[in-house]
């Protein structure tokens, strides 16, 4: 891949001065497949087509532990066996075989056999872990959503205990936040302001709606959920169709994409048929359902090149990490120093970023899963090629300070578990992960440190004068401050600092089939924009389990 330096300057009003940077950071393929495979039991119908067809079966979601990775893969089509699944961090090979997770007994909604009582999964986008390791797993509850959409279960989200595999809470959701069509998609988990003394059960959940645009809030120490919506969640019309190289496809998608900043307390979200990248503080969030009249204070943060999905923040720093599907890349912004890096670009590897994570468990490195799900969604898969790709870009996210003195691991292999020794793991003892009593937030977390890749370099030297060498591909303005009127590259222009969003004093306009404007009439006596009609209510869930 073409390593690219370049510099480029541009000031805005009432914001610092904006540096783009760009640069090639190592970038590393943990796994690859052309098609998944997993580990079915001998009586298991794997000829079947019904059960398990591997052309419709595409990760939408990544979550890396201290020994495993685990992949989200929604029943999007038929033919889903598992929804989530794992792989050893200590695995050889390109292409590991996926184990369902926690066992093939948790996804018999693939054999047409589940009851919604009972402890399953139905359909999983994304999953989290988190400090007290223990996976927190949205299930939609949708099957076959790109084909009949129907509605197999309500949502609900299951918490794992990754020392015992075993459920420890089982969240179901009351339906005053549940539309028609609603489909849970993400997930993040905020323990700002979790104590110690509760074991991760008082922090709070977001959960996107991608169908029914909307923000779901979900309070665990009090066990209450309300929803939140406002425009910026909704899909664009003019960015309903995306390209990535000669594939066009078009998906309205509502918000899909999340990432939480916890040092800014900012929550950032995108929908997919946008350009746009926007932001709410989450004691907005945290406040309770919106009175009447009273709309979310969502903040236009900026605009992409293209659409995307994957998005992250660094856990230190506040730098966001996101993927424009068009231009097959990664890239960083930083919001505090308004410098843009170019992380990397691949026509073949960075196809559709689904998932972006910057996991404590691997201290300073970047993982995105790349699933090229438009080939899967148009239907003209090549089965022979790598469809699929876990990558890491290491050294990207800044170190935690180490409390503890720092291991070195075995060379032997890259993406070994962070742990000093490679002895098959036969019992809990292996973690020496934070005990659920720690909040993160209270005390910084004891980071192993990875092996340094060799001949990395620093930021600063991959930054060159602007009149230096070819800035192929990108064609840039050789002037120090870029004309607004025109496209800012790479991926990303920068505001005058956040707006409010929509701005108050210049409307949108809507134009009808004859040219006429109007503006839609909604109710202010309910809770969102969808034409569905559900009045505001806040009921407790009773899901809690007792500890």
């Amino acid at each position: 891949m073409l390593r690219l330096c370049c510099l480029v300057m541009l000031t805005c009003a009432n914001a610092p001065l904006l540096t783009i940077a760009l640069h090639s950071p190592p970038v590393e393929t943990v796994k690859q497949w052309n098609l998944l495979a997993y580990n079915f039991p001998w009586d298991y119908p794997a000829s079947n087509k019904d059960f398990y067809n591997p052309e419709n079966i595409v990760a939408t979601g990544i979550e890396v532990g201290y020994d495993r990775i685990f992949i989200a893969t929604p029943r999007l089509f038929s033919g889903v066996p598992a929804t989530l699944s794992s792989i050893s961090r200590d695995s050889h090979g390109d292409s590991p075989t996926l184990h369902a997770f926690p066992s093939w007994s948790h996804h018999r909604a693939g054999t047409k056999e589940y009851n919604c009582t009972e402890i399953g999964l139905v359909s999983v986008y994304r999953i989290r872990i988190d400090s007290c390791n223990r996976l927190w797993a949205l299930d939609a509850g949708v099957s076959r959503s790109l084909e009949d959409f129907e509605i197999t279960c309500p949502p609900k989200i299951l918490v794992y205990d990754l020392h015992t595999n075993q459920v420890v809470r089982r969240i179901d959701f009351p339906p005053e936040v549940i539309r028609g069509e609603s489909l849970y998609t993400n997930i993040i988990v905020d323990e700002t302001t979790s104590r110690p003394k509760s074991h991760c059960d008082d922090v709070f959940v977001y959960i996107t709606d991608t169908v029914a645009p909307g923000i779901i809030v979900y309070d665990s120490g009090k066990d209450l959920t309300w929803r939140v919506s406002h425009p910026a969640m909704y899909p664009d019309p003019d960015f309903a169709e995306s390209s990535i190289l000669e594939h066009r496809f078009t998906l309205m998608d509502g918000v899909v994409g999340l990432a939480f900043d916890p040092e800014a307390a900012i929550l950032y979200f995108q929908p997919l048929a946008t350009d746009r990248l926007f932001s709410v503080n989450t004691a907005a969030l945290r406040s309770g359902p919106l009175e009447f009249g009273k709309d979310l204070p969502v903040k236009l943060v900026g605009r992409k090149s293209s659409q995307g999905i994957g998005l992250a923040t660094a856990p230190r720093g506040g730098t966001i990490f996101y993927s424009p599907l068009t231009e097959t890349a990664v890239a960083a912004w930083n919001p505090h120093t308004n410098e843009h890096s170019l992380l990397a670009q691949d026509q073949e590897k960075i196809q559709f970023a689904a998932d972006l994570r910057t996991p404590d468990r691997d201290g300073t490195a970047l993982y995105v899963l790349t699933s090229k799900f438009h080939r899967f969604f148009l239907k003209n898969l090549n089965p022979n090629e790598i469809n699929t790709r876990i990558l890491r870009f290491d050294g990207v996210v800044k170190p935690a300070a180490p409390e503890r003195p720092v291991v070195r691991f075995s060379q032997q292999h890259r993406f070994a578990p962070t742990r000093a020794s490679y002895e098959p793991i036969s019992s809990a003892s292996f973690y020496e992960s934070p005990s659920g009593s720690v909040n993160p937030y209270d005390k910084q977390l004891p980071v192993i440190a990875s092996i340094p890749p060799n001949e990395v370099k620093s930021y600063s030297s991959f930054v060159q004068s602007f009149y230096g060498k070819q800035p192929h591909p990108y064609i840039y303005e050789p002037v120090p401050v870029i004309d607004k009127s025109k496209p800012i590259n790479p991926f990303f222009m920068l505001n005058s600092g956040e707006k409010t969003f929509p701005p108050p004093h210049i409307p949108r306009p809507q134009f009808g089939l004859n040219g006429e404007v109007f503006i839609p009439k909604i109710s202010p006596h309910f809770n969102d924009f969808n034409g569905l009609r559900f009045p505001k209510s806040l009921n407790i869930n009773h899901t809690a389990v007792p500890h």
